[in-house]
Formats: structure tokens, sequence, C-alpha cells
């Protein structure tokens, strides 16, 4: 099988969570039948949503930095378990001389696939991924329509870094959910958690929905790509 090296520490939750995700969804009989793994959970990655919206530091220099050691280390193709940092994959694509499993692209083949082109997508996500557009035109390509929160905006920030980042968790999702509310009454069909903290918030609450889940999406694909089974 294939050897994957996951561009971790954005954030270190995240980046344990997929790894988690990868052993739990292999089908597996043995430590010798599951997937070689390399993690760089390089934590000077600057703040991704500083960099876009403000006057941050731009994390691309450190980005291919990880890219580069994971390729020599023998990994064989790339994942990156930040939402907000895949606004700059291309450069990271053109910093190696191995594949690179876009989460983004696969989460809207995902989307397409189960929702179909007549559903309209809420998006909650930092607000660098939303000032961006990216999720927005990966879905625009495909033709699918989609929201994102305005008056509650702020309160999913607040969720991503001031509960999960900071590991306020007795603080539960309330903030979540008051995001989720303005996504219906813009007429969302389906929620995507587009930050890997509200991956890792889903995994750790256990809430159900119609949530769209790209670490779960990027999971499924990694196993995959690598040459494993799903269990």
């Amino acid at each position: 099988m294939k050897t994957i090296g996951i561009i971790g520490g954005m954030g270190p939750l995240a980046t344990v969570d997929l790894y988690h995700r990868i052993v739990l969804r292999t089908k597996a009989a043995t430590d010798q039948e599951h997937i070689h793994v390399i993690i760089d959970g390089n934590t000077d990655i600057p703040d991704r949503t500083k960099a876009i919206i403000s006057d941050g530091k731009n994390p691309t220099e450190e980005l291919v930095k990880s890219a580069r050691k994971l390729e020599q280390a023998g990994a064989d193709f790339l994942i990156m378990p930040c939402n907000t940092a895949h606004y700059y994959v291309d450069v990271i694509k053109q910093s190696v001389n191995i594949p690179f499993v876009n989460m983004l692209e696969e989460t809207t083949k995902y989307t397409l696939n189960k929702y179909g082109k007549e559903a309209v997508i809420g998006i909650l996500a930092t607000d660098g991924t939303i000032k961006s557009k990216i999720y927005e035109d990966y879905y625009a390509k495909v033709g699918i329509k989609t929201v994102i929160p305005e008056r509650t905006q702020e309160k999913i920030m607040k969720f991503i870094y001031d509960v999960i980042k900071k590991g306020n968790y007795e603080e539960g999702t309330a903030l979540l959910f008051e995001c989720v509310e303005e996504l219906k009454e813009k007429k969302a069909d389906a929620f995507l958690l587009g930050c890997t903290e509200l991956s890792s918030a889903q995994y750790m609450y256990k809430f159900n929905g119609n949530f769209i889940n790209p670490m779960e999406v990027l999971t499924e694909a990694s196993i995959l790509y690598a040459g494993g089974e799903l269990n």
C-alpha cells in the first residue's frame, strides 16, 4: 500500500482526529495490515485566516517545508486536515513531486453524489474560508448553490477559536447551532463543517443531522487512494 503523508498541526487536535479516523476506518486484522502514515505536526504554520483576511504572516513557506519533509521521509501522497489552508493548495502541489489528495475536491464530489445539484449547502467555516470563497468556488463548478452565515458568523468563529482550539469543551455546541439555525432560515438542506475543528467537534459531541464532514470524506478517500479497504 501507499504511504500517506499528513501536513498537520492545523490544529493539533484535527491532525490527531484524522489519523485516528484513518486507523478506525481501515479494514485491518493486524498492525501490518494498516496503512503506513507519516505525520508532520508543524505548529509553526501561521494562522491561515489571519493571513487571508488581515496582515497575518503568509503560511506558504511552512506549508511547503512540511510537504517537502514528508516527501523526503517517504510519503507517496499528501493530505492536509485544514480547510482554510487549501487556499494555498496550488503552491503546495507545485513544491513536490508526489500527488496531493484535495479535501475540498473530494468533499464536493461527495456532496454532489449524496445531495445532488438541487441541494443548497450552508457553509460553516472560518472567516478566512468564507472570505476566500474557496468552497463556494468548488461547489459552483458543479452547479451547487451555497449560503453563508451573516449575523452569526462571529458565533462560529468563537466556537472554533474559543471553545475547540482552546479546549473549553464544557461550553458545548450552542454557538454552532445558532449558526445552523440561520442557515436553515436561508433554506440550507445540508451543512458543511468547513473547518477541521468543526469536524473534530462532531466526533467529540456526536451530533447528527445533515452535516457534511470533510475530514471523514478525506479519511475515506485517503484509505482508498493508499490501496486499503474501508472498515
